[in-house]
């Protein structure tokens, strides 16, 4: 079953080598019941750990269960431990957070084959620990916590049993109990191996072997104990545990790695709270954010529809004479049957809306204000998206009769009419009647004008009953689609040239305004800020993440002896690395949804009580939440690597 020869181990002090094994050579056949016995600093610890698979020999073979273990890697050795070997420790080595039942089946979570509900219960009852199931090993004496580890260590039916100092720490009531608990057990057919510097412990034993300065000092028979059950050697190495591992965690696995990473976040509150607080305000800062971006920008998206979709303005310019600007128009005056050759002449052109515009002072009964007059046809309506809230806007055969009709703007409808309905009431204009028909949307205000304090009137009515005007100051040119404006852009101007007669000293009299391009200009500004914001809120989550690395590189330190205990029975790298990770993963995931709670109520009272615009949409929620899954990733696997690839023996040695 065990054969080593020339087995070597030295440990570096600093600049001292101190050897531990000189050429330990011997073997031990199934069914033995061997003790190790020795003074401190004679190596018989350091044999223990070699032969139980947590510390490595520099030099020497060992074979086990007719493998040769320095052939294998560290997940093979974690399987072979797994399933082959249990161990009893002198410090019990029970995690203080789980109950004697939970305790006992820990081995069972790094199986391949499954858990076995009944079989930690079973083996409580069997070492009399039936009413204890429950109980944590605080509350527990240390005869019955060693009892748990001796159940543990039988959990995964093991051929091996390594004591080491098993009764160490106990009474002698406590341990002549163990000690016929483990003579019980080699009776059955186990191997037991003792580690003790105790003679009557080693009485036990039917061999003892004695260790001086790292070498066999006598290998003897011991005690006068019947034999127990022997178990052939071919027959153990074909029950030998296979060592394959499947390459991805199960869902039993995934799921017991879950509860063991909530239990440890549970048994430190403030700590798992300060790692989450990072990742919070991140998301928050995240949520709250893209949220004012997206309602800034949907704010101005509404601004710049009601400008107009691809659209050009032609407007008539001044021209600079002798240091002296003229008045607009005076060079180029734009006429109605431009307006209307432009619609006919130039591929692309939807539709023309010209207009006049000018100042008027509009009475009401006894209020009176001073506005913006527009005078303009039909077409303005979808031009500038400007259907009215209320009422209608005048038709094209009204605009031909000249009509005196009035669709008014919410600031001269709100200083005349204050919360009164003004459609149909009777309003002057420059001392001219006209009937309110309708009210024009919301605009808003801008930097420089306030867009709703305007009234518009039908165009003829404009230039010849109200400013009187026989030329048009603007015309709003609809284009087909984006990809046509700068060719149609470019014929306009030549049409009006050559309209108009202009020499080269006279084309700039007039002006073609691209209202896309403004429009993409702002729109761009708008992702700019959207970004910005972005940014510094991905800088929180960064910071948060930082946290997070901090926080479970002190969870490591603080459960090196836990990661040890683990690896000793069964835990490979990779079940390491999951708990681990998990628990960075739960971390980042519980701060992240509480943050988007968090960052949802931010965003709430800014609307409220700021009247900011904020728009929370499912694609930030989704972002930011698989922003703070992918931090807890990306900053727990660090910790999780360092604590995957600690040594069992250095994690178990650790103070």
């Amino acid at each position: 079953m065990i054969r080593i020869s020339g087995v070597r181990k030295t440990y570096q002090m600093g600049a001292a080598a101190v050897p531990a094994l000189r050429g330990v050579s011997f073997s031990i056949e199934p069914g033995e019941f061997v003790a190790i016995m020795g003074p401190s600093g004679s190596g018989k610890s350091t044999l223990m750990h070699v032969l139980g698979l947590l510390d490595v020999p520099e030099s020497g073979t060992y074979e086990l269960l007719g493998r040769e273990v320095s052939r294998l890697g560290e997940d093979e050795l974690a399987a072979l431990r797994s399933r082959a070997i249990g161990f009893v420790f002198q410090q019990f080595n029970l995690l203080p957070r789980t109950t004697a039942l939970e305790n006992v089946g820990l081995p069972l979570l790094y199986r391949a084959n499954g858990r076995e509900p009944s079989r930690p219960r079973l083996l409580l009852e069997e070492v009399g620990l039936g009413s204890r199931l429950q109980h944590k090993p605080s509350e527990l004496s240390g005869g019955q916590q060693q009892r748990v580890a001796i159940a543990r260590a039988l959990v995964n039916e093991p051929r091996i049993i390594l004591a080491d100092e098993p009764t160490g720490n106990l009474d002698s009531q406590s341990e002549r109990e163990i000690m016929e608990i483990l003579a019980a057990l080699n009776a059955r057919g186990i191997t037991v191996i003792l580690v003790t510097h105790e003679p009557e412990i080693a009485r036990y034993a039917r061999r003892l072997i004695r260790m001086r300065d790292g070498m066999i000092q006598a290998d003897e028979a011991s005690g006068e104990r019947e034999p127990g059950g022997r178990v052939s050697l071919q027959a153990a190495v074909l029950a030998a545990p296979s060592m394959a591992a499947p390459s991805v965690l199960s869902l039993r696995e995934g799921t017991e790695h879950f509860r063991q990473a909530a239990r440890a976040l549970l048994a430190n509150k403030v700590r798992s709270g300060l790692s989450m607080l990072g990742i919070l305000i991140g998301v928050a800062a995240v949520i709250a954010m893209l949220a004012l971006g997206t309602g800034a920008r949907r704010s101005i998206e509404a601004r710049l529809a009601s400008m107009g979709s691809n659209l050009l303005v032609l407007r008539t310019g001044s021209r600079s004479l002798r240091g002296v600007a003229t008045e607009a128009g005076a060079v180029t005056r734009l006429s109605l049957e431009d307006s209307k050759d432009i619609l006919e002449s130039v591929p692309g052109v939807t539709r023309t809306a010209p207009s006049v515009s000018g100042r008027g002072q509009v009475i009401f009964g006894n209020k009176n204000w001073s506005t913006q007059i527009l005078g303009t046809t039909p077409d303005y309506v979808p031009m500038r998206a400007s259907l009215p809230a209320a009422g209608r806007f005048f038709t094209a055969e009204e605009e031909r009769q000249r009509a005196r009709l009035a669709v008014i703007g919410l600031t001269p409808a709100r200083e005349l009419f204050g919360g009164a309905n003004p459609i149909g009431e009777l309003i002057k204009i420059n001392r001219v009647n006209f009937q309110v028909i309708g009210i024009l949307p919301e605009k808003g205000a801008t930097a420089w004008r306030d867009q709703d304090d305007m009234i518009a009137i039908p165009l003829s009515t404009a230039m010849r009953r109200l400013l009187g005007k026989n030329h048009v100051d603007s015309i709003d040119i609809e284009i087909a689609s984006a990809d046509l404006m700068d060719q149609a852009q470019d014929s306009i101007r030549d049409l009006v040239v050559r309209r108009h007669r202009l020499p080269p000293s006279q084309q700039d009299t007039f002006d073609i305004r691209n209202m896309a391009e403004v429009q993409e200009a702002l729109s761009e500004t708008s992702r700019t800020m959207s970004w910005l914001l972005a940014c510094i809120a991905a800088i929180s989550l960064l910071v948060g993440g930082i946290g997070i690395m901090n926080i479970m590189l002190v969870s490591v330190t603080e459960r090196t002896r836990e990661i040890g205990l683990r690896k000793a029975v069964g835990a490979r790298r990779r079940d390491i690395l999951a708990q681990f990770l998990i628990e960075a993963v739960v971390v980042s995931v519980t701060g992240g949804v509480i943050g988007i709670l968090l960052g949802w109520g931010i965003t709430r009272l800014m609307s409220s009580l700021a009247g900011w615009a904020a728009s929370l949409s499912a694609g930030a929620v989704g972002l930011a939440f698989a922003f703070s899954a992918a931090v807890g990733v990306a900053f727990g696997l660090w910790p999780a690597r360092k604590a995957s690839r600690l040594s069992p023996i250095e994690a178990l040695r650790y103070e």
